[in-house]
């Protein structure tokens, strides 16, 4: 592990915590050189791949599904921590899926949760992911919240 202060190899571990999501393990470093603290959080690589829309096939990405709920829930009064949940749980439910998902997938499961939190970020994410055309797509997916 580099200390992301001075570069050196040269850390120690000084705790260790299991976080409540599950795979998710939290250290505390100190660097020996510089003497500086921080923190790692390791959780395991997911090894699926992602079969889009096109039948093009690409390796899952944290970064872009984090990305998509960002953007989704931009201005919203929605935590990172929460977005960072929900990614987790999406990883989580993927892990248990095999090796190949389908994009829709990972973009319904995103929606159910969004549709929990926060429905104008539900909205966003889906008139970018069900590529809303007109006014006609917006009306039925209001017609979907209204309805719960």
């Amino acid at each position: 592990m580099k200390c992301p202060y001075c570069n050196s190899t040269k850390t120690k571990v000084t705790d260790k915590r299991d976080s409540e999501e599950e795979g998710i393990t939290r250290r505390r470093r100190e660097c020996l050189k510089c003497k500086r603290r921080f923190t790692t959080y390791e959780r395991p690589e997911i090894e699926t791949i992602v079969v889009k829309k096109d039948k093009r096939r690409e390796p899952y990405n944290r970064d872009k599904l984090t990305f998509g709920l960002v953007k989704a829930c931009e201005k919203r009064p929605i935590s990172h921590e929460k977005i960072e949940k929900i990614v987790n749980e999406i990883e989580e439910r993927l892990r248990r899926k095999g090796k190949e998902v389908k994009s829709e997938v990972i973009g319904k499961l995103a929606m159910q949760s969004l549709k929990k939190l926060d429905k104008v970020a539900y909205i966003r994410f889906a008139s970018v992911y069900s590529d809303f055309q007109d006014l006609a797509d917006f009306k039925n997916i209001f017609k979907d919240i209204m309805k719960k």
